[in-house]
């Protein structure tokens, strides 16, 4: 996969804002033991159609990534990753864990379209995806931390920038850290597994 240079700038520069708001959010945080403010009530729609929020996240450990359906490399990449990343835990590791995925595209990733992307991808059984109107996934991001903005293409259409980090909620849906872009899945899974270790 061939990444331009204005691609990964951008995704540097999303994940270096991200882990800054991230720091920020946990010196905020610090009456609660040090966790930080990252996450909270959200109201979508998966893949399937069905109202969702936040108790999505209860019960299993999740990887949370805000991204879209026509993204070119960084989402197709970072959600291989986590595939990979979770076939290198071990199968009851892997059971307790499962991919969300944010889309920040809600004019295009419509739930069917959704679906359709998740399942091109091979991705774990346990990914589920989720959209919904502008309002309810700006509140999601700002959740979240997570940035994300339009932008216009030479000839017409559009991209989307965005963050390009991932975030590990534990099973009660609390922050637990961030999984940096450019991680290897080796490098993923070797986090994952110490935070479930706890």
């Amino acid at each position: 996969m061939k990444l331009n240079r204005v691609t990964l700038t951008l995704g540097l520069a999303a994940t270096l804002a991200v882990l800054v708001a991230v720091s920020f959010a946990v010196q905020r945080g610090a009456g609660d033991g040090g966790k930080a403010l990252v996450g909270g009530p959200f109201q979508l729609v998966d893949q399937d159609g069905g109202a969702a929020d936040e108790a999505v996240l209860k019960g299993r450990w999740s990887a949370v990534f805000f991204g879209f359906t026509h993204c070119p490399d960084v989402c197709p990449g970072t959600l291989q990753a986590l595939s990979a990343a979770a076939a290198q835990l071990g199968p009851e590791q892997a059971k307790d864990l499962q991919v969300v995925f944010i889309s920040v595209d809600p004019a295009r990733d419509t739930p069917a379209a959704l679906k359709s992307y998740l399942e091109s991808q091979r991705l774990p059984v346990r990914t589920v995806g989720l959209t919904g109107d502008e309002a309810h996934i700006k509140a999601a991001a700002a959740a979240y931390r997570a940035y994300y903005e339009r932008a216009g293409l030479k000839g017409g259409g559009y991209t989307m920038n965005h963050s390009t980090a991932v975030y590990l909620m534990d099973r009660r849906g609390r922050f637990d850290r961030v999984l940096a872009y450019g991680l290897t899945p080796a490098e993923m899974a070797v986090q994952i597994k110490a935070a479930i270790q706890g």
